[in-house]
């Protein structure tokens, strides 16, 4: 059941992230796919800089916007069309 969550979730939080970054979502399994993997890059940047990031859903969701934001402004996923 907990894997149901982290898709739902990771959707959001990567629909969350495309609506800031960009305007607009970047589709359903590219939300998925940066929600997830900006789950994974937040909690990894978290931890280094020495915060817990408790249980429950809005730390969590923080989390991974964060995370996808970073992963966004990475890939260049961002940059406004002409």
């Amino acid at each position: 059941m907990n894997w149901l969550l982290y898709i739902i979730l990771g959707g959001f939080a990567g629909w969350l992230t495309g609506r800031l970054f960009k305007g607009e979502g970047f589709g359903f399994l590219m939300n998925l796919v940066i929600g997830i993997v900006g789950g994974i890059i937040g909690g990894w940047i978290f931890k280094l800089l020495g915060f817990a990031v408790g249980g429950g859903i809005i730390p969590s969701l923080i989390t991974a916007v964060l995370g996808g934001g970073i992963l966004v402004w990475i890939f260049g996923l961002g940059k406004k069309k002409k």
